[in-house]
């Protein structure tokens, strides 16, 4: 499978990671538009679409577009919403805020190592997406070194080592409640040793606070900065999209810390409301660029706007029966 590239494969375990989805909320869209374009119809959009996660005020936006185009035939409105939907999640990814995704033709690459900072609370599954992240690049034929950046947590240093063991990738560590931006430092410093090609940063996803928590990324990225002569080339916020509505509020605190420049949005193949990404494309302007479609180290595709809408509203002959 293609990481940063379209494929069928990809496409195929989007879809099958949005099967919950589509059975519980989605599913009812062609139930819904089998009827006549009414004020229930309408209503029931929007409920569809709250219910989902895509949020009030993102649901709100989309149907008033919708029905600004006064469609007069429920497949009509289904085209529209398909299209709606689409360009809210095309729009950001469109205008890359890193150096590494998405970047259009003739864009160069950085100078290696490419440095990834990955951020996310606890339990969201980042140290498992950088795993699979790296094991992703490996198969492009990249070499993968990690800093186990988490030093808050032994666990979270320990699964990170246990994940480098399992995919043969170099973890450098320090001891739990050592200093992140010295491990940070060290794996880049490793990288330019051994010639990797891409450094992966895990970091804490809590501390004693709010504020201690983005002090220290904030310091993290300082470090990275004075030793590349540049900042993060991506900063990867990992999302649990089981989370709902609360991924917002953690979107938000990141995005305003750290800078985010992408989303990977976890766990998509065990939640009933994947329409989180459409309030975190609309609200945040944040790219969503993976997602996790399974629980093995190959469970990831890259996200592609019309496939995962396709993939939540079905093929329109089913929609319309």
């Amino acid at each position: 499978m293609r990481l940063f590239g379209r494929s069928k494969e990809s496409d195929a375990a989007t879809d099958r990671a949005l099967e919950r989805t589509r059975r519980s909320f989605f599913g009812r869209l062609g139930e819904i538009l089998a009827g006549d374009v009414d004020d229930e119809l309408w209503e029931s959009l929007e409920e569809v679409l709250i219910g989902a996660d895509a949020g009030v005020r993102t649901s709100a936006a989309v149907l008033e577009r919708v029905r600004a185009h006064n469609p007069h035939r429920s497949s009509d409105v289904r085209a529209l919403l398909r299209a709606e939907l689409t360009a809210i999640l095309a729009a950001p990814l469109a205008q890359p805020r890193g150096r590494l995704w998405g970047l259009p033709e003739g864009v160069g690459a950085p100078a290696p190592p490419a440095v990834v900072l990955v951020v996310g609370v606890n339990g969201s599954g980042k140290t498992t997406g950088i795993a699979r992240l790296a094991y992703a690049y490996q198969q492009e034929g990249k070499r993968v070194i990690a800093a186990a950046g988490d030093t808050f947590r032994a666990a979270a240093i320990e699964q990170l080592q246990e994940w480098g063991r399992r995919l043969d990738f170099p973890v450098i560590a320090s001891r739990q409640g050592g200093d992140p931006a010295a491990v940070a430092f060290d794996t880049i410093e490793a990288a330019r040793a051994r010639g990797a090609d891409v450094v992966l940063v895990d970091t804490a996803g809590r501390l004693q606070n709010k504020q201690n928590l983005m002090d220290e990324l904030a310091k993290v990225r300082r470090v990275i900065e004075r030793h590349l002569d540049r900042g993060p080339d991506e900063v990867l916020l990992v999302l649990d999209a089981t989370t709902g509505q609360n991924g917002l509020s953690q979107a938000r605190a990141f995005a305003e810390s750290v800078e985010v420049t992408g989303v990977m949005l976890t766990k998509l193949d065990g939640t009933a409301k994947g329409g989180i990404v459409f309030a975190i494309a609309s609200e945040f302007g944040l790219p969503v660029r993976f997602v996790g479609t399974g629980q093995e180290p190959g469970d990831l595709a890259p996200f592609d706007a019309e496939a995962f809408v396709d993939g939540l509203l079905g093929e329109p002959a089913a929609a319309d029966a």
